[in-house]
């Protein structure tokens, strides 16, 4: 039997990545769909006793107790509370389940490799973002889950969510 030849051409170089499009403040993020666990309906944030700043307390989905993160202030943007329209995207990075709420989520876009600008491209401190991608005239920031937390903000957690 033989065997085929693989072309680069076909490989994942060339598959598009599937994007979760999500809305905070009338601005557009992507994260990769591979990454999110799920998409709920806004539910309330029980605060943490203690903890890294950009952890705003833990939800409970189905007995799985998930640390909700604070995006706004990460993203350095207006803080406000949670609304019943809002929603949490659940998000299952390398290490880590984490939660943060939303606006609304648009839906879901494909975009090649080359359709991705690199966020050090654009500028080199974009610590948590991947890159960006425009959708007709306006631009979006693909977020980079494992990044968003620091490595001392992943320690107190880590710590915090032992004693709770």
């Amino acid at each position: 039997m033989a065997k085929k030849k693989i072309d680069v051409e076909e490989g994942c170089m060339h598959k598009p990545h599937q994007l979760l499009i999500f809305t905070i403040d009338e601005q557009r993020y992507a994260i990769h769909l591979q990454a999110v666990e799920r998409v709920v309906p806004a539910v309330e944030i029980m605060p943490l006793s203690e903890g890294p700043d950009m952890v705003t307390g833990v939800i409970n989905v189905q007995g799985q107790v998930i640390p909700a993160l604070n995006i706004r202030r990460k993203f350095r943007l207006h803080e406000r509370d949670i609304e019943l329209d809002d929603s949490i995207v659940i998000v299952k990075g390398s290490k880590w389940t984490v939660a943060f709420a939303v606006d609304s989520v648009e839906g879901v876009l494909e975009r090649r490799q080359e359709e991705i600008i690199p966020a050090e491209e654009i500028l080199p401190d974009m610590e948590y973002t991947e890159g960006v991608i425009k959708i007709h005239d306006d631009i979006v920031f693909l977020y980079d889950i494992d990044k968003a937390l620091s490595f001392e903000e992943k320690g107190e957690l880590e710590a915090v969510m032992k004693k709770e």
